[in-house]
């Protein structure tokens, strides 16, 4: 398999496919946004319109000459397309090319592989790789042509080889698998203690780079990492908020962002740490207001959720880097409802950066934490406590 190339910055040409789909990224942003953070550097960009991709090559040998001058042009080491290629277009592609040819599934495992810290997340990042290498053997790898018989034997394609390649990654997938299951349990066990003390279960989860770290760090006084790139957390981190109107401390935990076409292989991969969303009493969904395209991004956190069983729970949505917004884009009310799957869901715009809003957050999530634990005795919390943390990884 074409490894992304670890050369920091490796100039890259992009290229994108309008199949007239909706939510097309014209301008390769996000795509380039990726190439970013996967240590690429975008040199040039090239879309095309086709009304189906072409079986051999993707975009077809007149597309693929001129993906191939403007390469050239510009020094591009190597090529980043926004869709996912077949094995035998990306073996096509390359020898036509005559450059390395990668598709965004690739550079999305890639940016994992480099991002994850936990013992959990580097497991879940091999079952993908693993899972995403098996769909490549037989085609990808120019060694399976060669014969593994004994002495004397000739020639010809060795099926011997393959089945070998595609039983060491069975049993790699499944001792992955295995070890993932003992990491479920052992979160099984935390949210159980999590329970027993009558904890109301907080989760955050958006678009990646919508700033849901920034507003976990905010709100807890953490220190878990936060940038302005993509996936800039991977790990799950849970940690107790002390909200004082409530009197009580809720549990709340940072996921990993969502991002379109997210590799399926990354969301069964990643099933673990997308639990806490999926057993948590409220999500709050951190949109990024300044970006135009949130309703399609929104869309998409909607999608995943829906996929893992996540799509049931309540929400509030927290309109972030309320900063960066334009003064005519500038809300008139703080606080409203927003139409979500056809249903009215609770709205508040904040800035995790500057602090402005949180106050109102705050507020907010202690009317619904009242409103859901009416009966409860509120425990004693000390608010100095605010930084206990939940030990998350597996020793």
């Amino acid at each position: 398999m074409t490894e992304i190339s670890s050369k920091q910055t490796a100039p890259t040409l992009l290229v994108g496919v309008d199949f007239g789909l909706p939510h097309f990224d014209g301008e390769l942003q996000e795509l380039g946004l990726l190439a970013e953070s996967g240590g690429l550097k975008p040199v040039a960009r090239l879309t095309c319109k086709r009304k189906s991709p072409d079986p051999a090559l993707f975009v077809g040998s007149g597309k693929a000459d001129e993906i191939k001058e403007l390469a050239l042009m510009h020094g591009a080491v190597e090529v980043l397309f926004d869709q996912a290629l077949s094995p035998a277009q990306q073996r096509n592609l390359e020898r036509h090319i005559g450059l390395p040819v990668n598709d965004r599934t690739l550079l999305i495992l890639e940016i994992f592989g480099q991002r994850a810290r936990s013992h959990e997340g580097k497991l879940q990042v091999e079952l993908a790789r693993q899972q995403y290498l098996s769909t490549r053997l037989v085609r990808r790898w120019s060694h399976l042509e060669r014969q593994s018989g004994g002495i004397g034997m000739r020639g010809g394609p060795g099926e011997t080889q393959i089945e070998l390649d595609r039983r060491m990654i069975n049993d790699s997938i499944k001792r992955i698998k295995e070890r993932l299951v003992k990491v479920k349990k052992q979160r099984n066990t935390q949210r159980r203690q999590r329970e027993r003390r009558d904890t109301f279960n907080i989760s955050l989860v958006g678009y990646t780079n919508a700033g849901k770290s920034t507003l976990f760090n905010a709100l807890v006084k953490a220190r878990a990492y936060a940038a302005d790139q993509l996936f800039a957390t991977l790990d799950t981190t849970t940690r107790q908020l002390y909200l004082g109107e409530a009197g009580r401390s809720v549990s709340l935990s940072d996921t990993v962002g969502f991002i379109r076409d997210l590799p399926h292989g990354l969301v069964e991969a990643f099933q673990a740490t997308l639990q806490e969303a999926t057993e948590a009493d409220l999500l709050l969904h951190v949109v990024d207001a300044a970006n135009p395209d949130f309703p399609e991004q929104m869309a998409e956190v909607q999608k995943v959720l829906a996929e893992i069983g996540a799509d049931q729970v309540p929400q509030l949505l927290v309109f972030n880097k309320l900063d960066a917004l334009a003064a005519e884009r500038y809300p008139l009310q703080m606080q409203d409802q927003y139409e979500l799957d056809g249903e009215p869901v609770p709205r508040v715009f904040l800035s995790a950066r500057s602090g402005e809003g949180l106050a109102l957050l705050r507020s907010a999530l202690s009317d619904i934490v009242k409103a859901a634990l009416p009966s409860s005795e509120p425990p004693e919390s000390d608010p100095r406590d605010l930084d206990r943390e939940y030990p998350d990884d597996p020793p």
